[in-house]
């Protein structure tokens, strides 16, 4: 962890500015009509998860180069995590994934305990092949053609489920590869039956207060057709399993073009919302840092979810997670500034005039509406991110004090360097 002291002094270089600048934005937004402290509470409030896995070096399929100080087991991950979490305070808890993070669950908790941190939902993988498993997922897994490698892949989402309870998650998220690359290779309608039927199996051994996230994405390792390719199939999904089955909105797994924002709503509307991972893409899944390439996009999806709060939309808890691939920047820097992006995207939507909004609306007053969502997204919120971490006794500027600390180049004399043969994404 990172000293207190260096947070400390960083701020105190910082804080008068921040002060006249929190002040001046005060100023503006009252009025606006708005409180800033109510604002800066609520977003004070906010919380992202961390993918245990994105404080490692991501790569592509063709090549992935490791950075310094790579975490060597799920400790040092948590580790990490600690530090995204004492210069933010907005990354209160850990996303595992299994069986990458296996781990005995009293030391999980202890070490969690001691950064101050909690677990999020669990992540199960029957994308890869294991050491020690019997039948491949070459084919698919969930919905592979073989009863046994089916079997295979139940028990495995049984075991995440096993260790999440003895964690405290609450929450598990399926994702699967399974699909085909050339046409004709798999029976599209008794592939997806078969997918749905192992999934009933997982589901009915969930716990009364758990939910079951199913994650939806266009295409990859699957290139001609992909068994959960949309929100479609995954509303199918949650529906036919039943009240405690959620969909879970990545934001880099959908065509450029694709409205998510909308998808969103839909979601919302039907009670169907379970949650999100938060990343940006250009072209399709390309896992950048959140906020990188379409801010404006994240500040749309904010936007209906916000709305949902506003008017207390019935069942309405979505989960937030970082899901980011970190090929070129610094992995816990990368992983600061996409939950600080988040924030600022829940700050802006927060600022969005709802009154107006809805008379424009209703008025059919296109501009006027559209200008609406713009005045809130033009508004430099940065001095109420930074005031609600400076009252924490967090970081103003959480990439500069993590820069000043030395941490990286700390943990890279403890760690072993990584070799960077191979291909793969994590």
């Amino acid at each position: 962890m990172i000293s207190q002291d260096v947070i400390a002094q960083a701020n105190e270089k910082n804080s008068i500015a921040l002060q006249a600048d929190y002040a001046a934005l005060g100023e503006h937004l009252d009025r606006r009509g708005i409180d800033i402290n109510a604002i800066k509470a609520k977003v004070a409030g906010y919380g992202v998860a961390i993918p245990s896995w994105g404080v490692g070096t991501g790569g592509t399929r063709f090549a992935r180069f490791p950075g310094d100080g790579e975490p060597r087991d799920v400790f040092d991950k948590l580790d990490d995590c600690g530090v995204i979490h004492q210069l933010t305070g907005a990354t209160p808890a850990v996303s595992l994934h299994i069986p990458w993070d296996r781990q005995n669950p009293d030391d999980l908790n202890a070490k969690a305990e001691e950064l101050g941190l909690r677990f999020d939902a669990m992540n199960s993988n029957t994308f890869q092949d294991q050491p020690d498993q019997a039948h491949s997922y070459k084919f698919g897994s969930l919905s592979h053609t073989d009863p046994a490698t089916r079997q295979q892949a139940v028990e495995h989402n049984l075991e995440c489920i096993e260790i999440g309870k003895a964690i405290g998650s609450k929450a598990l998220t399926i994702w699967v590869g399974d699909g085909s690359n050339f046409p004709g290779q798999t029976n599209f309608t008794a592939q997806f039956e078969r997918y749905i039927d192992a999934v009933k199996q997982v589901y009915s051994a969930l716990p009364g207060d758990w939910r079951l996230f199913t994650e939806h994405k266009m295409f990859e390792p699957a290139f001609y057709s992909t068994v959960v390719q949309d929100w479609g199939s995954n509303y199918m999904i949650a529906k036919e399993l039943g009240d405690q089955a959620y969909c879970l909105v990545d934001l880099g797994h959908h065509a450029p073009n694709v409205n998510i924002e909308m998808i969103v709503a839909r979601l919302i509307q039907f009670g169907k919302l379970g949650g999100f991972h938060f990343n940006d893409s250009k072209y399709g899944d390309d896992d950048l840092d959140t906020g990188s390439i379409d801010p404006f996009r994240l500040f749309l999806v904010f936007n209906e979810l916000v709305d949902a709060e506003h008017r207390n939309a019935k069942g309405f808890d979505p989960a937030h997670m970082l899901d980011q691939s970190h090929n070129v920047t610094d992995p816990i820097e990368s992983l600061i500034m996409s939950a600080m992006e988040v924030q600022r995207a829940y700050a802006l939507a927060l600022l969005v005039d709802r009154d107006a909004l809805g008379s424009f609306q209703a008025d059919n007053d296109a501009l006027m509406a559209t200008t609406t969502l713009k005045t809130a997204f033009r508004t430099d919120v940065e001095p109420i991110l930074a005031m609600a971490r400076y009252e924490k006794a967090t970081a103003i500027d959480p990439v500069a004090v993590f820069r000043a600390s030395g941490y990286r180049a700390k943990v890279s004399a403890q760690r072993p360097a990584v070799s960077g043969a191979g291909g793969g994404i994590v």
